[in-house]
């Protein structure tokens, strides 16, 4: 799972919804790697992001963990419009907090509410960084190696945080 936040005080944000999600009694065993201070996908006037990601055991289906992480994110102040409109011009714009479900095992889910392995996860050097971090030998199904894939990804602009 990938967590990011850019509005406010976004080490608070990362560590609300760390705790969060370990209250989550169908949650165990959770583990977040090193934090990263990234630039900003979309409108370039907005804060650096601060990025990491966590691994853990759940008993929650994938659906009910984003539904989980969705009102962790609202809890934080995340803006989370339902028309087509809103949704699109809000789409890289700053917020308090991201959770993306980038992995779920090795489940292969792709509907209106959730894809995963996620949609951008090859492309994305502040997810792979820190994943890499919690497990160099992960393979993304679909993907490959997450090594290779951040051997081969655009690191510019991630730091340490």
């Amino acid at each position: 799972m990938a967590l990011g936040s850019n509005l406010g005080n976004c080490h608070e944000h990362l560590d609300a919804a760390i705790t969060s999600l370990r209250a989550i009694h169908a949650i165990k065993n959770l583990v977040e790697s090193p934090r990263y201070l990234t630039d900003p996908m979309g409108p370039p006037d907005q804060p650096d992001y601060l990025n990491s990601v966590c691994e853990f055991d759940t008993q929650l289906s994938a659906h009910s963990l984003l539904d989980e992480l969705q009102s962790i994110e609202i809890e934080r102040g995340r803006l989370r419009p339902t028309d087509a409109a809103s949704i699109a011009s809000l789409r890289w714009q700053a917020r308090t907090l991201d959770l993306d479900i980038l992995l779920f095992g090795d489940s292969v889910i792709a509907d209106e509410r959730l894809t995963v392995p996620h949609a951008e996860i090859r492309s994305r050097s502040f997810v792979l960084q820190p994943l890499f971090d919690l497990n160099p030998a992960l393979s993304i199904q679909g993907a490959g190696a997450v090594a290779e894939l951040l051997a081969a990804a655009n690191k510019l602009g991630i730091r340490p945080a």
